[in-house]
Order: structure tokens, then C-alpha cells, then sequence
């Protein structure tokens, strides 16, 4: 049996919000595998459950650039957030996500592209990192672009023109006037930004997540001791729900929290006189997936448990 430890019990305890001692006990249960605790826990109806896997730990900036029908996002990481805040590095982010615009979303590309006052993009962030005296990383970038309509942007939590914590995209193809298009984009990027839509619509979800999420919808029908028919109903109207609340197309405007999002497109389009369909988004929220060094919290969760950071919980 794998050990354990305080660091263990206190990442699924992030992960999922579930208690200490319920944290412990499926990572018993789970040999020490965290994404097996995780679906163990949600099984059991102790956890909620995670839209993306990973933590949102990294410090930086997501930068967002748009010229007409194109639109750009990338995220610039940092070793903390007091570099973030530093005019040089937000300067730089500016301009990369300016040039992102002709990267086509390749980040190799990007680094190539040649930077404003000589030399590179990669030569640029190494300069920065040797004047600034703390690591910096150019992460990753997507460009959405359309032949007729806009591409919006919207960055939630915003510390400069055009860089935050949340940058979205969002591509709506219509020959609808610009004015119309753009408060129309501005209102669903907000909505992306608090919803989190794992994609466009039901289709585009991954296959392997609907999967992950049909075994524990499985295991929680099962645990109701329930006929196996009744079972088999209980277990499609969880996936049902599940698509409905992860595919953007599906989900309820925050708006107004009634009216799915395809049905407020399709009146903006009926108002517009032209129709209008939303072809593509993307959000970048800074640090997704990448792990951050282990916080005072570790120790607290160790405190708590007996025992030091590393060692294993009883």
C-alpha cells in the first residue's frame, strides 16, 4: 500500500473541498492515486466536481489582443506575483500578445517572432528574466479568427489594459454591424469567464472526461440500490445534465440564469437582422494545471494529522 502523506491529503483536500479525514480515507482506499481519490470522493457525494483537473497556482499574466475578425490570448508565467504587477513585464505581455495575432497559435513561432527594439520574443523574456532576476516563461497562446464578423476579448480580474487572471476570446461570425457583435461577444465572455464551459457544445466534449464522469455517475446510481433499469435511467440523466452544464451552447446566460446561451444568440440575431453564430471561444485562466511549491498549508494539514509535511498519515 503506497503511504500516505500530510502533502497528499492536503492536494485532494484543494482538489475536491472535501474534510481532512474523508481525504485520508480515499487515498487509503485509492492505493495513494489522487485522480482515483477524487472520483472515490464524488462517488460518495463528498466532493464536487472539478471543471478542469489541476490547481490554478502560477503567478503571471494572461494578455488578450484583438484586430477585427482576429483575436489573440496568451499567458506569460512568473515566479510570483509581485513581477506580475512590474511595468516591464506587463509591457512585455502587451506587445507578445500583439504579436500573437501572426503566430497562428504556435508558440515556437511566437518565440521566434522578432520583438520591437531588435532581436526575438525568446531573447526578449531572457533579457527580461536577467533584468527582472526572477524566471519567466511565455506558456502557451491560441488565435481565433473569422472571415466576416468580430472576435472579442475580456480579461476578469484585470490589472492592466488588455492582462489579468482570465482572458477570454470569443468568435462570433455574422454580417451584423460591429457595435451589435461586440456587446453581444462582450456579454458571453463575461459568462465565460464565470461559467467555465468545458466546450462549444455537447459534441466537443472530451471523450475521456464523459467517460470518467459516466463510471462515477454509474457508481452513485448503483449505491441507491435501485432496480437496474431505473438505475440505467438515473445514470443518463446525470450525463445529460453533465453535458448540458459544461457545453456553452447548453448553459444557462448568468445573466439571467433561464435562457441557454444559443437561444440568446439566436434573438441577438433576429434583432440584428442578420444571423449570428458563435463559432468558437477560449479561456486561459493563468496557471491552469501547473503546480505551485507547497504552501504553510501543507504543515497546518501535517499539524493537524500528527505528523510532519512528508511523513506518511496514519
Amino acid at each position: 500500500m503506497a503511504e500516505i502523506t500530510a502533502a497528499s491529503v492536503k492536494e485532494l483536500r484543494e482538489r475536491t473541498g472535501a474534510g481532512m479525514m474523508d481525504c485520508k480515507k480515499a487515498l487509503a482506499e485509492n492505493n495513494g492515486d489522487l485522480e482515483a481519490s477524487v472520483d472515490w470522493l464524488r462517488a460518495k457525494g463528498l466532493a464536487a466536481a472539478a471543471k478542469k483537473a489541476g490547481r490554478t497556482a502560477a503567478e503571471g499574466l494572461v494578455g488578450v489582443a484583438v484586430d477585427g475578425t482576429k483575436g489573440s490570448v496568451v499567458e506569460v508565467n512568473s515566479e510570483t506575483d509581485f513581477v506580475a504587477k512590474n511595468e516591464q513585464f506587463q509591457s512585455f505581455v502587451a506587445e507578445v500578445a500583439k504579436l500573437a495575432l501572426n503566430a497562428g497559435g504556435d508558440i515556437e513561432a511566437l518565440k521566434a517572432a522578432s520583438f520591437p527594439g531588435g532581436g526575438t520574443v525568446e531573447e526578449a523574456l531572457t533579457n527580461n528574466i536577467a533584468t527582472i532576476g526572477e524566471n519567466q516563461s511565455l506558456r502557451r497562446t491560441t488565435v481565433l479568427e473569422v472571415p466576416e464578423g468580430v472576435v472579442v476579448s475580456y480579461v476578469h480580474n484585470s490589472v492592466a489594459a488588455g492582462m489579468g487572471k482570465i482572458g477570454v476570446l470569443v468568435a462570433l461570425e455574422s454580417a451584423a454591424s460591429a457595435d451589435t457583435l461586440n456587446a453581444l461577444g462582450k456579454q458571453i465572455a463575461m459568462h465565460i469567464a464565470a461559467a467555465n464551459p468545458l466546450a462549444l457544445d455537447a459534441d466537443g466534449l472530451d471523450a475521456g472526461l464523459i467517460e470518467r464522469e459516466r463510471a462515477i455517475a454509474i457508481e452513485k446510481a448503483n449505491e441507491s440500490g435501485k432496480p437496474a433499469n431505473i438505475v440505467e435511467k438515473m445514470v443518463e440523466g446525470s450525463m445529460a445534465k453533465f453535458r448540458k452544464e459544461n457545453a456553452l451552447l447548453s448553459q444557462l446566460f448568468v445573466m439571467d440564469n433561464k435562457t441557454p446561451v444559443a437561444d440568446v444568440v439566436a434573438q441577438a440575431g433576429k434583432e440584428a437582422g442578420s444571423p449570428v453564430k458563435l463559432v468558437a471561444f477560449e479561456r486561459f485562466q493563468l496557471g491552469e494545471g501547473i503546480e505551485k511549491a507547497e504552501s504553510d498549508f501543507a504543515a497546518e494539514v501535517a499539524a493537524a494529522a500528527g505528523v510532519k509535511k512528508d511523513e506518511p498519515v496514519a
